[in-house]
């Protein structure tokens, strides 16, 4: 049904104060670039439609954490966190190609490499040490700190990335990334 389908892109998300969904609950259907002012704490959330980046500061910084519909009862402990759920992102559907330029150096420099599809491993596929910018032309995409999409996470849209390191993400190293699929939805 129609309704169903529309309703999965809009996306919605409902967070808690507390652990197992208890406590006061603020609901989300758009991008919250400051959790605070709706909840003093958020230990749980449910995703009832839709795919969002959740983050541990507030205007889309720090750690990132990417969810799809479910129930998320202690995600502190399930992920490692010390601190709480402080920004949220909605992640449109995307239905089309996917392509990415992901460059060695910062500013575009260095070896360039095109994507198209996921890649488990940087290094092993383009035989690169390093990558420290890039350009999202088409789709939405997850990037991953380890081979096989492990370890912490970045979502990037299409735009350009011009320094990773100016996005909070000083010492990291990607190592993987894969595309966010209208199936996850």
């Amino acid at each position: 049904d129609d309704q169903g389908s529309r309703q999965d892109e809009d996306g919605q998300i409902i967070f808690y104060e507390d652990r197992n969904f208890m406590g006061r609950s603020y609901e989300c259907m758009s991008d919250c670039a400051n959790m605070i002012s709706y909840l003093n704490r958020c230990h749980s959330c449910r995703v009832e439609s839709g795919c969002f980046m959740v983050y541990d500061q507030s205007n889309y910084m720090g750690n990132q954490y990417f969810m799809r519909r479910g129930e998320y009862a202690d995600y502190m402990s399930m992920w490692g966190w010390s601190g709480c759920i402080r920004s949220c992102r909605i992640i449109p559907m995307h239905r089309g190609s996917y392509k990415m330029r992901i460059y060695e150096r910062e500013n575009f420099g260095g070896q360039m490499y095109e994507l198209m599809d996921d890649c488990d491993n940087m290094m092993d596929r383009y035989h690169m040490s390093d990558c420290m910018s890039c350009q999202v032309m088409d789709g939405h995409w997850l990037m991953y700190e380890q081979p096989h999409y492990r370890g912490r996470m970045m979502y990037l849209r299409p735009g350009e990335y011009r320094n990773f390191m100016n996005m909070g993400m000083s010492g990291m190293r990607w190592m993987s990334m894969r595309r966010i699929m209208d199936s996850w939805y």
